[in-house]
C-alpha cells in the first residue's frame, strides 16, 4: 500500500484528463505527475531524505497538493501544520516532531518569521508563488524516481486539537491512509468522473479525499474557505460532484438562496467532525432534493472508521438508524467496553474502541500514551455510546463531556438534538457548569436565529416534550455571536467551559 500509486496509476490511465483546478490553473494527470517527480527532486536536493520530518504551513491549494506527494515521493513524512495556531504553538509542535524543513504558503510570512527566529537551523522555504517559492524552481529539477515508500512506513504525523493537555503527534502510515481512502470508495462508490471540492482544511483528515479521488483518477478543485457561499459559486463553476464538509455548514446551506446557483451537478453532500442536529438534516433534504448525504466518524487516530450511507438519510427508511454513526467500515471493528475494556451488551452506553489497518502506529515520542490508548490491540476513542442489535453504533457523547448532575448520567448531544428542533434556534450546545446543589447542572447555550428572542420558558416546554426533566437546563445563555468552532467545525466546550470552572481544580465535578 503506497501513496503515490495513486498518482502513478492516474498518470497512466488518465493522462490528459484534468487533475487539479485551482482559481485559473488546470493540471492534467501527466503533468501533475512531472511536478511531483520534480518537487520530489527539489525537497531531495534541500536534504530531505527517509523518514525526514517536513512540515507545511499553508492554506489549500494545488501547491499544498504537490507538497503531500512530493514529501511521500522523497520517502519524507509530513506534518501538516494547522492554519490557526500561533507561533508559540506551532514551535511547540515543529520541536517536538524534529522537523528539518518547513514549507511555508503565502499570507504566513509573519508565522514564518516568528518561527525562524526561534528556530536559526530551521530551513524555511516558501511554497506558492511570492517570493521565488518552491514552484518556481521545479521546472529546473530532474524527475526523481520515486522513492517507493509505502505499508508501515510512516507517511505523515497529523497533531490533535490539543483540547486536553499538550498536542500529540499521531503517526499514520501508508498502510494507514491508503486503508481509509480505500474504504470511502468503497463505502461511497466514488467513481473517475468526479469532482471533488476541498474545502475542508489540507491539514486536517477530514480531507481525506486528497487520496480517494488521486486513486480513481477523478479532479480535485480546492477551496480556502469552508463556508456556503464558496461552496455553492464553485459547484455551479467547476460542477462539483462530491463535496466533504461540516453539520454546521450544510445548515447554512439549507438556509441559503439555493436559486441564485446550478448544484444540479452536485451528487453527495458529506459530513463528519460532528452530530448533525435533527432539524438540520430534515431541513437540508427538504431544499437539496436528490443529494446523498453520507456521515463518517472517526478520529485523527482511527480516521474514517464508519458510515451513515444515503438508504439511512432516505426519509422513506423512516429514518430509524439517523441519529447513529453508522456501521464500521470494510476491514474495521468496533465494539464498545466498560471501565474493565469488556464488551458491554446491546444497548448499553460505555467506550467505542476500534481496530483495523487504519489505527494509527501510535503517538510521536510518547510510548506511555500510546500503550494506554492501543491497549488490548484496540484504540480506545473516548467517545461514549451503545451498539444496537443491528451494529450500528451511536455516539452520546465525549467521555470527558459528559455531565453528572445528581448521579444521573446527562449526554449533552441528545440534550443538542432536542433544542436543534426549536424553530428559534439557529444553533446551540450543552456543558455542565459547577453546581452548589447538583454538583454540575445543564447550561444551554443559544445563537438564536437572527431576529428572533427564544424565551427560556418556551426552549423548556419544547424540551419537555422531548426529554426527560432531569436532561433539561438548569441555566441559559444567549449570544448573537457564532459558537466557537475548530477549523473542522467541531464546538469547542473546552473554552466555554472555561468561564465557569476558572479556579477548580477539575472542570468537572467527580
Amino acid at each position: 500500500m503506497q501513496l503515490t500509486q495513486g498518482v502513478h496509476r492516474s498518470a497512466r490511465i488518465n493522462p490528459n484528463g484534468i487533475a487539479t483546478i485551482d482559481g485559473e490553473r488546470r493540471r492534467t494527470w501527466a503533468e501533475l505527475a512531472r511536478d511531483v517527480a520534480r518537487f520530489a527532486a527539489l525537497l531531495r536536493s534541500l536534504g530531505v531524505g527517509p523518514n525526514d520530518r517536513v512540515a507545511v504551513l499553508a492554506n489549500n491549494g494545488d501547491h499544498y497538493f504537490d507538497a503531500y506527494f512530493a514529501i511521500f515521493w522523497a520517502g519524507g513524512v509530513i506534518v501538516p501544520l494547522n492554519t490557526r495556531l500561533s507561533v508559540p504553538e506551532l514551535a511547540f509542535q515543529i520541536e517536538d516532531v524534529g522537523a528539518a524543513v518547513l514549507l511555508v504558503g503565502d499570507g504566513f510570512e509573519v508565522q514564518a518569521a516568528g518561527l525562524a527566529e526561534r528556530f536559526p537551523n530551521l530551513l524555511i522555504e516558501h511554497l506558492d508563488e511570492a517570493g521565488g517559492g518552491l514552484r518556481r524552481r521545479i521546472a529546473d529539477q530532474p524527475e526523481l524516481e520515486d522513492a517507493g515508500r509505502g505499508d508501515g512506513d510512516l507517511a505523515g504525523v497529523f497533531y490533535t486539537g490539543g483540547t486536553t493537555g499538550l498536542p500529540k503527534g499521531v503517526m499514520l502510515t501508508h498502510r494507514n491512509l491508503v486503508s481509509v481512502a480505500s474504504n470511502l470508495i468503497m463505502m461511497i462508490r466514488f467513481a473517475p468522473d468526479c469532482i471533488d471540492l476541498h474545502c475542508a482544511p489540507m491539514f486536517h483528515l477530514a480531507d481525506i479525499g486528497l487520496f480517494t479521488v488521486t486513486m480513481v483518477g477523478g479532479v480535485h478543485v480546492f477551496a480556502q474557505r469552508l463556508d456556503a457561499d464558496t461552496i455553492m459559486a464553485l459547484t455551479a463553476r467547476h460542477k462539483v460532484t462530491h463535496v466533504f464538509t461540516v453539520p454546521a455548514v450544510i445548515d447554512a446551506l439549507s438556509r441559503a438562496d439555493l436559486a441564485a446557483h446550478d448544484l444540479s451537478s452536485l451528487r453527495m453532500l458529506g459530513y463528519g467532525g460532528s452530530p448533525m442536529p435533527a432539524a438540520t438534516i430534515a431541513r437540508a433534504q427538504d431544499r437539496l432534493p436528490g443529494i446523498q448525504f453520507i456521515q463518517g466518524f472517526g478520529m485523527t487516530e482511527m480516521p474514517s472508521i464508519s458510515f451513515l450511507l444515503p438508504e439511512q438519510h432516505d426519509p422513506a427508511s423512516g429514518h430509524a438508524k439517523l441519529r447513529s454513526a453508522g456501521v464500521p467500515g470494510y476491514g474495521f471493528e468496533l465494539k464498545v467496553v466498560g471501565p474493565d475494556d469488556q464488551e458491554l451488551p446491546r444497548g448499553q452506553v460505555g467506550e467505542i474502541v476500534g481496530r483495523g489497518p487504519c489505527v494509527m502506529a501510535g503517538y510521536w515520542n510518547r510510548p506511555d500514551e500510546t500503550a494506554e490508548a492501543l491497549r488490548g490491540g484496540w484504540m480506545h476513542s473516548q467517545d461514549a455510546g451503545f451498539m444496537d442489535e443491528d451494529g450500528y453504533i451511536t455516539i452520546t457523547d465525549r467521555l470527558k463531556d459528559m455531565i453528572v448532575s445528581g448521579a444521573e448520567n446527562i449526554y449533552s448531544i441528545e440534550v443538542e438534538n432536542a433544542l436543534s428542533l426549536h424553530p428559534q434556534v439557529q444553533e446551540c450546545t450543552v456543558i455542565g457548569v459547577p453546581d452548589e446543589r447538583w454538583g454540575e447542572r445543564v447550561h444551554a447555550i443559544v445563537v438564536p436565529v437572527p431576529g428572533e428572542a427564544p424565551s427560556e420558558q418556551s426552549m423548556l416546554a419544547h424540551l419537555h416534550e422531548r426529554l426527560a426533566r432531569y436532561k433539561c437546563p438548569k441555566s441559559w445563555e444567549l449570544r448573537t455571536e457564532p459558537l466557537p468552532r475548530s477549523p473542522i467545525g467541531k464546538v469547542l466546550k473546552a473554552d466555554l467551559r472555561k468561564t465557569y470552572w476558572a479556579g477548580r481544580a477539575s472542570a468537572v465535578s467527580v
